[in-house]
């Protein structure tokens, strides 16, 4: 064992947890040293927006003028859009612009059209520092919102993609009916505009196909109006060039981002706890779409303030200190335990038992 292994085995949690921070910003420092166009932050922010914003752009043409299949521009700007996530991550934490009101809001305003699923963003930015100050409580209102703490199930499976079909969920299972209107009240303030007409189109086009699909497949073919094909026509291109991709990134993110945060036992402020890295080659897949987030979101949570390109430069060196220092790497544990820090027997046997 080397000297700095055996001196982190030596600390508690907070104090790994300061080990980490320390250095992960040591080593952005010397990235911003070594390659200095890093220095460049609000630049580099802006450029990266323009980047995605232009690539959902230029897919989208290319799929309506015929020179590329639906499913390559479906994919590619789900691609695009996950970079805009990350971007309105970092807006939130004020990483872009942060005494510049105007084009700092103009950025938030763009990443979320590009992003129609999701909340409001300044809306966003209040529930996801009260997620830092929280997270891992039944008070980290964002994470149990994608469903961490949910145990694995039809109703997990149906909400970790829907924001529409979690809202519905949840009111159902609202104990009275005053919650379950403030549930749906405050999903429809927080959703409004942008995400009622994404899931309103949604839900328009399953809705069409699949009544559409069943009446031919009875014999009994619907004669569609003129009209109504072609406003379905819109619908079908807005599905692939947006609608379709934001779905697509909306699960995979929040597959994700569910089971690599822990919930309901964690000791409060303790960020060892909080998540692991969640990287098996098999979620490869997912990953593509949220932009490596099981590999690179539990950085964050030990340097809130690096921007995330930064965080994906560092996942090398990252996990090697972070390994050292105790955070879980692929713990699969967490899909049967509901995202528990602990299994259940284990918990009533030692409370300060961790899982290997």
């Amino acid at each position: 064992m080397s000297n700095d292994s055996a001196s982190v085995d030596a600390m508690n949690d907070q104090q790994r947890s300061a080990h980490i921070r320390q250095a992960v910003l040591a080593h952005g420092v010397e990235l911003r040293q070594r390659f200095p166009i890093l220095l460049h932050q609000d630049a580099l922010g802006a450029g990266i927006l323009a980047f995605a914003l232009l690539g959902m752009i230029g897919s989208a043409a290319l799929y309506m003028g015929g020179y590329m299949p639906w499913w390559a521009c479906l994919l590619l700007n789900a691609f695009f859009a996950s970079l805009t996530h990350e971007l309105e991550h970092d807006l939130i934490h004020s990483m872009y612009f942060r005494k510049q009101r105007i084009p700092h809001n103009l950025m938030m305003a763009l990443v979320w059209l590009a992003r129609p699923s999701t909340i409001n963003p300044w809306v966003r930015r209040h529930l996801h520092l009260n997620h830092h100050k929280v997270s891992g409580t039944e008070q980290d209102i964002e994470e149990r919102a994608i469903t961490n703490g949910e145990p694995w199930g039809i109703a997990r499976l149906l909400m970790v993609g829907d924001n529409v079909m979690s809202t519905v969920i949840r009111a159902a299972r609202a104990p009275s009916a005053e919650i379950r209107r403030k549930i749906l009240k405050r999903s429809l303030l927080v959703y409004a505009p942008l995400a009622l007409l994404n899931w309103g189109t949604w839900y328009l086009f399953l809705g069409f196909h699949a009544i559409d699909l069943l009446s031919s497949s009875l014999g009994m073919p619907i004669d569609w109006s003129a009209s109504t094909l072609q406003f379905i026509n819109g619908v079908n291109i807005a599905v692939v060039v947006l609608v379709g991709p934001n779905v697509l990134r909306t699960f995979c993110l929040h597959f994700v981002s569910s089971n690599m945060h822990y919930y309901g036992d964690v000791e409060p402020g303790n960020v060892i706890q909080q998540t692991q890295v969640l990287n098996p080659w098999w979620m490869w897949p997912l990953q593509a779409f949220c932009f490596n987030f099981g590999s690179s979101h539990a950085i964050h949570h030990f340097a809130v303030k690096e921007p995330f390109y930064i965080r994906q430069l560092s996942v090398p060196f990252a996990h090697k200190v972070m390994r050292e220092a105790g955070v879980r790497f692929n713990d699969f544990g967490t899909f049967s335990r509901a995202n528990r820090w602990q299994r259940k027997d284990q918990a009533q046997e030692d409370p300060n038992a961790q899982t290997a």
